[in-house]
């Protein structure tokens, strides 16, 4: 998961990510038209238990494990990159190629390698890896906000299209991390 520079603000961006907070970084992410319902109940267990895990590892020394044994840290530092390595590889098995996104909790704008004509209103499945080292994935019903050419592909604006306050909350939880995390990065460059 790596951070891009931030591009010039478009009026179909402010209409998703003005009111609340947004990341923009490479993930693996799929989208295409579908009318499922998606699976917002499993991303709300998935999220919390990303949360969950996150919790742990800063209760137990923050990002430096300081004050976990040497031999704790060591064995937290192998299982991370087993983690990475499984994740990477079910990704590659999954088909979900990275690309670069910006993501709010009311949806998020995706570039595409591939020229899609998707009219406004068209119903879409996103299928998002919210973790790069974790190889499960999102899947969430959307709706095509806009579809236009973009630097040989398309840049799709999606709005989600569930109502579910305990998705909304842990969206936005995750993305507060993320976005804590790329602050952190950016500060140590």
């Amino acid at each position: 998961m790596t951070t891009y520079p931030v591009s010039q603000d478009d009026p179909t961006d402010a209409a998703l990510f003005d009111d609340s907070l947004d990341c923009e970084l490479h993930l693996p992410v799929a989208v295409a038209p579908s009318s499922s319902r998606g699976r917002p109940a499993q991303a709300v267990s998935l999220l919390h238990g990303l949360a969950q895990i996150e919790d742990l590892r800063k209760d137990d020394g923050g990002e430096e494990h300081g004050d976990l044994p040497l031999l704790a840290q060591r064995m937290d530092a192998k299982l991370d990159l087993i983690l990475a390595l499984v994740g990477r590889l079910a990704t590659r098995a999954d088909g979900l190629p990275e690309r670069p996104v910006r993501w709010s909790r009311a949806g998020l704008r995706v570039d595409l390698d591939t020229v899609e004509t998707w009219p406004a209103g068209t119903s879409m499945l996103v299928r998002l890896q919210p973790a790069d080292w974790l190889p499960d994935h999102l899947e969430l019903p959307a709706t095509v906000v806009a579809c236009r050419a973009h630097e040989g592909g398309s840049r799709v604006w999606l709005r989600f299209s569930t109502s579910n306050a305990d998705l909304d909350e842990a969206l936005d939880r995750h993305l507060f991390r993320l976005h804590r995390r790329q602050v952190a990065e950016q500060r140590r460059r």
